[in-house]
């Protein structure tokens, strides 16, 4: 557990924990925790029973927003794309009049790129410093959706030109990760419309018109992965016909040599046959012209098929 005392972006490490429960002259002290310092903070600060078990029990959580008498717990999911892979990890935020305090259970990129923006606006509240974590954590959404945008690009680009069996797991995986994003999506664009509009004490009301912005974002990156889901659909029947159309390619090609060797055949059948007098048959170069005349057929009816774009 680490604890700031944050004036106008200044951090000022904090030893004694008791210290963070009276409001300090200026700034606002920010205690940045793991689950397991709930423990300590939860009877100093009076978190609540129902907060501190979402904390301790869940690691992807709904977002949501609590009002409770002296302090409002959030919960925000923070976004990561490692390896083709999405996670969401729960930012849990307690804030307090004097005091914002940051919950999580593994290290989050955006608390710690808040760090210089929190000194070059010279933050010294705690609910500016929670709009900023906001804007940020909203943020890397976009970005995220650029790598998904720009992964879906490159597999339509591949399935087109060499379409593979591997395809179809990657179209499937892709597109459910896209979907349980989706579905997470709806209720942080629905928290940060609260933060916007719903009466909040604790937030400073020309702040709150700021979280409007967020808000616009928010939506922006819902109907963006809703397209995406969308173009899943159509990256799957674009591998489906990219198969058709290549089952029909070997088909034509199987289709032009069998067409080509009919004619061998037959006349491989008809000089197979036990007859004493077919012409031909004991002329001393027979087998000789025989090859020729076959090899001049099969060549013949190959070059008339490319003419005809058939092969």
């Amino acid at each position: 557990m680490k604890i700031r005392l944050v004036n106008n972006g200044i951090f000022t490490p904090i030893d004694s924990i008791e210290e963070t429960l009276i409001a300090p002259k200026n700034g606002f002290y920010w205690i940045d925790a793991d689950v397991d310092d709930l423990v300590v903070l939860q009877p100093l600060f009076g978190l609540h029973d129902l907060a501190v078990e979402d904390c301790l029990t869940e690691e992807e959580q709904r977002p949501k927003l609590e009002i409770y008498e002296n302090q409002y717990f959030l919960v925000i999911n923070s976004i990561r794309f490692d390896d083709e892979e999405i996670f969401l990890r729960a930012v849990n935020l307690f804030l307090g009049r004097h005091y914002l305090i940051t919950v999580t259970r593994q290290k989050i990129n955006e608390i710690r790129s808040v760090k210089p923006i929190l000194w070059e606006q010279e933050v010294d509240t705690a609910d500016r410093f929670m709009y900023h974590l906001v804007d940020l954590v909203v943020d890397n959404y976009i970005t995220v959706g650029d790598r998904i945008e720009a992964r879906i690009e490159s597999l339509e680009e591949d399935i087109l030109m060499h379409t593979k069996k591997s395809h179809l797991t990657e179209i499937i995986g892709l597109r459910s990760e896209i979907l349980w994003l989706k579905k997470a999506l709806g209720p942080q664009r629905d928290l940060i419309a609260t933060l916007n509009k719903k009466d909040l004490r604790l937030i400073d009301n020309d702040l709150q018109k700021y979280f409007g912005d967020i808000h616009e974002n928010a939506v922006k990156i819902y109907e963006t992965f809703e397209t995406y889901r969308d173009l899943m659909g159509n990256l799957r029947e674009a591998y489906q016909s990219s198969l058709a159309s290549r089952a029909n390619e070997i088909m034509r090609v199987f289709t032009a040599l069998t067409t080509i060797f009919m004619p061998l055949t037959f006349i491989t059948g008809i000089y197979g046959m036990n007859f004493d007098y077919i012409p031909g048959m004991h002329f001393a170069y027979g087998s000789v012209v025989l090859i020729v005349c076959m090899t001049v057929i099969g060549i013949g009816m190959f070059y008339l098929f490319r003419k005809k774009d058939w092969l």
